[in-house]
């Protein structure tokens, strides 16, 4: 463990920065995406009368920005890095306040899914901006941790929030609201950034890796980041998503299924390939896998995002179709989660100054487990007291313990001009583990319920589902007991008058 940050893994603060507005800035881009990950959820029954969605075809207004927003984070971060953050990030505000206007103006389902699309680019170009301007903002220490912690409890709040404003929004003003609300939020954030974040050169160098060494080919100023790459990453996403939603019209044996997970494969293979030999600007350095912090925290990353973006979903749903619990309400009845993960992340900011990073996600999954494994009890007849209440406040504050150290693992000890791929990664692997886990695990819990679409089979779905979540989420434990074993020493309190000095940062056992 060192005791003061490095050039090879603490980050420069960026220049002319002000750390107190930068902050506020880039909390207020978290939540609003954090945002509108969930506030569609409570209106879908809503959105699926009114524009005339299926039943699975609706699932596709939450698979549009997951899919975007996850398989263009890479090229967003590599253009945050390689143009600076603050051109990017404003790029990125005003594509996302303009779609989420002509979202909420939608009059087909074809148009919402196309709006919900290009809010995912804009916020695939804003997200991992944002994440790296905090990290070089704050490299290290007490200001590290605090810093992480406010994010986390902003990126909490908007994801749980969203459920109560998207509720409150459907009934009293109509569905079309949950996407116009992002509208003033986009134009605040753009306002704040601009007067908060200074303009300054790009952070990437060209030259040299983390380590001081020479990147090799593609790494000069004038090359040219992947798009193709981010084509062939974010094509191969949708097809993989597209078959696995589809296997309730096509077995997953028959020709249609199969065909399409083999081009979907081709594809994915086809982008390694490409970020292997590309003369232009890799989306990312297949060697940052070789660092066991960045791998592990973005695989646990991944299993998180696909159980929490189901449940979600499956948790509205019961509460409107199995309990007949109306949209507002339904809102309101998401409160206890979302104070669960505003405390969780409170106290992880407590315990960060004394615990691993890797302690904390090892406690903060079992935690949300244990949650998601008390909901897959609920019953038909069952009432919020009884089978939603407790489990999501063990949930919640789980996952809330979860959101700081995964950040802080996954960015920690990466060179400066890496922070924005680094951080792009992290939010790609949970929108992509979101869109995956809901694929998954909705088409499971469709099969379950059957033709019969009653409160009971519906009930006996949603269960599943559930369940299956905690399963997912014991998978992260084990990631975080194996994979990051030996990744994150425990920061040492008191010394040189730094109390917790390291406990936002991870020391690397391998080289990126």
């Amino acid at each position: 463990m060192t005791s003061r940050p490095s050039a090879g893994a603490g980050a420069p603060v960026e220049p002319g920065a002000r750390p107190g507005l930068t902050l506020a800035a880039v909390a207020v881009v978290q939540f609003m995406v954090s945002l509108d990950l969930s506030v569609v959820n409570v209106g879908l029954p809503q959105i699926a009368a009114g524009l005339g969605f299926g039943a699975v075809g609706l699932t596709w207004v939450i698979h549009a920005y997951a899919l975007t927003f996850g398989g263009l984070l890479l090229l967003g971060g590599k253009a945050a890095d390689r143009y600076g953050r603050r051109p990017v990030l404003l790029g990125g505000l005003a594509l996302f306040g303009l779609a989420s206007l002509a979202g909420g103006l939608a009059q087909e389902p074809a148009h919402l899914v196309a709006a919900r699309a290009a809010q995912g680019v804009g916020a695939a170009a804003l997200a991992p901006a944002a994440l790296a301007l905090l990290a070089t903002t704050f490299p290290a220490g007490k200001a590290r941790v605090r810093a992480f912690g406010i994010w986390s409890a902003t990126n909490a709040a908007g994801g749980a929030l969203g459920v109560l404003i998207g509720g409150l929004l459907t009934e009293y003003a109509g569905w079309r609201w949950v996407m116009f609300v992002s509208v003033p939020m986009a134009a605040c954030a753009l306002a704040l950034t601009w007067r908060a974040v200074a303009a300054g050169p790009p952070p990437l160098n060209g030259a040299v890796n983390g380590a001081g060494h020479g990147t090799g080919r593609g790494t000069g100023r004038g090359a040219r980041p992947d798009v193709l790459g981010a084509v062939l990453a974010t094509a191969g996403m949708t097809l993989l998503v597209f078959g696995i939603v589809r296997t309730d019209r096509y077995a997953w044996t028959s020709p249609v299924t199969v065909a399409t997970l083999a081009v979907a494969a081709v594809l994915l293979a086809a982008f390694i390939l490409v970020e292997r030999t590309t003369a232009r600007e890799p989306l990312i350095r297949l060697g940052l896998f070789t660092n066991r912090s960045v791998a592990g925290a973005n695989a646990y990353n991944l299993l998180v995002g696909a159980a929490m973006a189901a449940a979600f979903y499956f948790a509205s749903l019961y509460l409107q179709r199995v309990l007949g619990t109306g949209p507002a309400l339904t809102g309101v009845e998401f409160l206890p989660f979302a104070l669960g993960v505003v405390a969780g992340s409170v106290l992880a900011v407590k315990l960060g100054y004394r615990l691993a990073p890797r302690t904390l996600l090892i406690i903060g999954g079992l935690l949300t487990a244990a949650g998601f494994a008390w909901f897959g009890l609920i019953s038909p007849d069952g009432a919020f007291v009884t089978d939603v209440l407790g489990p999501s406040i063990v949930a919640g504050v789980g996952f809330g313990l979860c959101l700081g150290p995964v950040v802080s693992t996954a960015t920690a000890g990466v060179a400066a001009h890496e922070t924005g791929t680094a951080s792009g990664l992290l939010n790609s692997s949970r929108q992509i583990g979101a869109s995956l886990g809901l694929a998954v695990l909705g088409t499971v819990a469709h099969n379950r319920t059957g033709q019969t679409v009653t409160p009971e089979t519906l009930n006996t779905g949603y269960a599943l589902g559930l369940s299956l979540g905690a399963v997912l989420l014991l998978g992260a434990v084990l990631i975080a007991l194996t994979v990051l074993r030996g990744t994150s020493p425990p920061p040492q309190a008191g010394q040189d008058g730094q109390d917790g000095q390291d406990g936002g940062r991870v020391s690397l056992s391998a080289r990126d």
